[in-house]
């Protein structure tokens, strides 16, 4: 496989999760991209990397909203996503499924080009420390999506490097949220129980934020403890690093 393109013109894939939930991730990941000297242009009619209907099994579907991702982001630069699991599933979903469809050239081409954020910074670009500074303990969920990428490590690579941030290590390591996309509609039952052993994991790190590169995972764990009525604070990896820089916008929460 050749290289990607770690220029420093990047498109950013924000995601439908930054859409719907996260834009303040979505405006951290263009103001620590620019801080690092990226031109960042963010397509307006970006929507979704087909991942919920790719997880359903619905592949026809998952293939007709990948080819809008595919016209989109064409190019030769790389395009930038805050989201390991959008990240793993235009790498490596799409290319699976647009295995045997005579466009698979084009999703090869995109896969070839895309990275997950902290990916980028630290593999792409070639920075492994980072400025500033953060108060305060993390405990960093490592998503299952991710997992067979260099973006988690990566990510701790930057965390761990900022001066007065402290990673707290838990139990448990490889523990799913419980969210799992769809599962956790189609199982909700089984996806709670998961989820609150991941909880119950996190909290007893006893750290002043659950830290992890993945919107979803944050978004899941989150509505959980609030059911509980035991809220934790939640940071995506990008909005630390905003923060420790003190840009501006620093201090919000996911």
């Amino acid at each position: 496989m050749t290289a990607r393109p770690a220029g420093r013109d990047v498109a950013l894939m924000a995601t439908c999760l930054c859409d719907a939930f996260f834009d303040d991730v979505a405006r951290a990941s263009v103001q620590v991209l620019e801080h690092l000297g990226c031109r960042v242009a963010v397509p307006a009619d970006q929507t979704c990397c087909g991942q919920p209907a790719y997880n359903a099994g619905e592949w026809d579907a998952a293939r007709r909203v990948a080819r809008h991702a595919m016209r989109v982001f064409e190019g030769e630069g790389p395009v930038v996503t805050p989201s390991g699991s959008c990240a793993r599933m235009l790498s490596h979903g799409a290319a699976a499924m647009f295995e045997r469809e005579p466009d698979r050239g084009a999703a090869e081409r995109l896969a070839a080009r895309v990275w997950e954020l902290s990916d980028y910074i630290v593999n792409g670009l070639g920075v492994t420390a980072w400025g500033g500074r953060f108060e305060g303990s993390l405990a960093f969920h490592r998503s299952c999506h991710s997992r067979g990428t260099a973006c988690a490590e990566a990510a701790l690579t930057l965390l761990s490097s900022i001066p007065g941030l402290r990673i707290v290590e838990i139990g448990e390591t490889e523990q799913c949220c419980g969210f799992g996309g769809l599962f956790s509609t189609t199982f909700p039952r089984l996806s709670r129980e998961i989820g609150a052993l991941k909880l119950a994991e996190l909290r007893s790190a006893s750290a002043d934020a659950v830290v992890s590169a993945d919107m979803g995972c944050l978004m899941h764990l989150d509505g959980l403890a609030r059911r509980e009525r035991r809220p934790v604070r939640t940071l995506h990896v990008v909005q630390v690093l905003r923060d420790a820089l003190r840009l501006e916008g620093s201090g919000a929460a996911s």
